[in-house]
C-alpha cells in the first residue's frame, strides 16, 4: 500500500518583480511532519498557498494522496497566521466557527447532525476548548483563538494538516500548549506541514525540514543528523545539494 501523502516535482513559481521558488522537490509519507524554514520571502508562505491552490504554479507538479488538488481538497486542512486573516469582531461563537468548516461537505442549506456536533465536540476537547464552545471567538484570547482554529481544520478529518505560522503573535506559553496539541497529532498518525520561525521548535518537533536559502533554492532533509550550524549553513548557501 502506498501510503505516500504529498509528493512535490520541480515546482517552480515568480512573482512578478521577484524570482520565488526554484525546483522545489520532496515527498512525505504518512505521519510525517516537515518544517519549512527560512527568511522572509524566501517562499514558506508562497509555497503553502500553491499546495492549497491559491497560487497558480508555472512549472512542475504537485500530486496529493495520489491526485490532483480538485480532487482532494476535502482531505486537506488548513490553520494559518490567525493574527493576518481573522476579525475578533466577528459575532459567531466557538461552535458555529469550527463546525462551519463542515459547509463544504454538507452543503450551505442542508442541516447539522448529532454525528456532526459529536465530531465538533470531539475536536473542542482535543484542544482543550469545550468549555469555551459557546462563547464568541472574539472575546478569547490569541493562543485560544488559535487553538479553535486548530479545531476548525480538524473537523471535516483531514489526511494532510498545512499551518502557516500557526503560532505567530501568540505568547509563549500559549505557543508551548499549541505545539504540545500538534505534536500530539502528528504522534497519533496526522501528516503535517508547518511554516514557523522558530528553528528550535520545529527542529524538535518535525522529523523533516525544508530550509529555503537564497534565490529560491531549498534543501529537504531529514532533522535525524540536522545541527542548528549546519542549517545556518544551507540559509547561507553553502553546501547546498539539489536531489534527483
Amino acid at each position: 500500500m502506498n501510503n505516500e501523502v504529498i509528493r512535490v516535482e520541480d515546482l517552480n513559481f515568480n512573482y512578478p518583480d521577484t524570482a520565488v521558488l526554484r525546483d522545489v522537490n520532496f515527498n512525505l509519507m504518512k505521519g510525517d511532519f516537515l518544517g519549512i524554514i527560512g527568511a522572509n520571502g524566501a517562499g514558506k508562505s508562497t509555497l503553502i498557498k500553491l499546495i492549497l491552490g491559491l497560487l497558480p504554479y508555472e512549472t512542475g507538479k504537485i500530486t496529493i494522496l495520489g491526485g490532483e488538488l480538485q480532487d482532494v481538497r476535502a482531505k486537506i486542512g488548513y490553520v494559518s497566521q490567525k493574527a493576518n486573516s481573522f476579525n475578533t469582531d466577528f459575532p459567531a461563537t466557538v461552535r458555529e466557527v469550527v463546525i462551519a468548516n463542515l459547509f463544504p461537505r454538507k452543503g450551505l442549506f442542508k442541516r447539522f447532525n448529532k454525528a456532526d456536533e459529536k465530531k465538533v465536540d470531539e475536536v473542542l476537547d482535543l484542544v482543550g476548548m469545550s468549555e469555551y464552545k459557546n462563547k464568541l471567538i472574539g472575546s478569547l484570547s490569541g493562543g485560544q483563538q488559535q487553538r479553535v482554529f486548530i479545531a476548525r481544520a480538524l473537523v471535516s478529518d483531514p489526511e494532510l494538516l498545512l499551518m502557516d505560522e500557526p503560532t505567530v503573535g501568540i505568547d509563549a506559553a500559549s505557543v508551548a500548549d499549541i505545539m504540545d496539541i500538534i505534536c500530539r497529532l502528528n504522534k497519533n498518525g496526522m501528516t503535517i506541514i508547518m511554516t514557523n520561525h522558530d528553528t528550535p521548535t520545529l527542529l524538535n518537533a518535525a522529523n523533516k525540514l525544508l530550509i529555503f536559502c537564497e534565490h529560491g533554492y531549498e534543501e529537504f532533509v531529514s532533522t535525524s543528523d540536522l545541527s542548528l550550524e549546519r542549517i545556518t549553513d544551507i540559509l547561507a548557501g553553502k553546501r547546498v545539494h539539489k536531489h534527483g
